[in-house]
């Protein structure tokens, strides 16, 4: 059944007045989006059909998905993707976002440790990190989180990507061996609970917190997981950090007795991984 003249056209021009009304950024983009998803398209189909008219249940999918998103749902909560390093990832309501300057740390470790045999991603989140690490390099990938629905999200992202990674519930480091790791690697929380009224609502109302934030300083996870990553990487074994806006000063004093301490910047100029090596 379709909806009588409502066009695939049509339909993306309504869905970006609507967003457009509500403030949402990129309003055109994220109603082609959402409304690929309603209709189980790529988003160049829409090029190519523009007169095509919607049936009725990706109409309806379609308006529950705008509804989801003017409330303020980010649109990868509302279609459970984000792209990273080239595939695909879920995301659920329990994960963080993978964000794009993420895949610096990744890039960083692969320039810095292409052939490294055993490690860790701590805090994996939606796995995006152990999962790129372990189909980019022949290592042997684990990755910890402290939450069992973080866990699951990312054994079903390496289960459709068939990446060879074993998860563990720990809090940061705890289960692991004094020097048996050739690679740590981590994008922690690290934003201060003293800026949670600067986030984005989007942000700060929808992602994990247990994810986001790190005590008052947005230091505290750094604080635990630079000492347990020294017990366990081997002597020479790298460190490489996701590090906020502002933190690069504090962190490297976390770390001023480390050798080979690097900070690298995105593309926006901003000081985003720092890597080290273990003396």
């Amino acid at each position: 059944m379709t909806t009588p003249y409502l066009t695939i056209r049509d339909a993306i021009a309504q869905g970006r007045e609507l967003l457009q009304r509500a403030g949402i950024s990129q309003p055109g983009l994220t109603a082609e989006v959402l409304l690929a998803h309603a209709m189980r398209r790529e988003r160049p189909y829409f090029y190519a059909h523009p007169e095509q008219q919607l049936r009725e249940v990706e109409w309806i999918h379609y308006g529950r998905y705008l509804n989801e998103r003017l409330k303020g749902k980010p649109t990868q909560y509302v279609t459970q993707k984000q792209e990273f390093y080239g595939r695909e990832f879920r995301v659920t309501k329990d994960v963080l976002i993978p964000r794009p300057e993420t895949e610096l740390l990744v890039e960083t470790v692969l320039n810095l440790r292409p052939n490294a045999a055993i490690l860790i991603d701590v805090g994996t989140g939606s796995g995006a990190i152990a999962v790129t690490l372990a189909l980019e390099t022949k290592a042997c990938a684990i990755a910890t989180d402290i939450s069992g629905a973080s866990l699951s999200t990312a054994k079903l992202n390496a289960q459709s990507f068939n990446a060879p990674v074993e998860f563990i519930r720990a809090d940061l480091l705890h289960p692991f061996a004094d020097a048996s790791v050739d690679v740590i690697v981590s994008n922690p929380p690290y934003v201060s609970l003293n800026d949670a009224g600067s986030l984005q609502p989007e942000v700060r109302d929808w992602e994990p917190h247990l994810a986001l934030f790190a005590g008052e300083s947005g230091l505290t996870v750094y604080e635990r997981l630079i000492p347990e990553a020294r017990r366990v990487l081997k002597p020479g074994g790298l460190l490489a950090l996701e590090i906020g806006f502002g933190q690069s000063g504090a962190v490297s004093a976390l770390a001023a007795d480390w050798k080979q301490l690097q900070i690298t910047p995105d593309l926006a100029g901003i000081p985003r991984v720092l890597t080290c090596e273990k003396p």
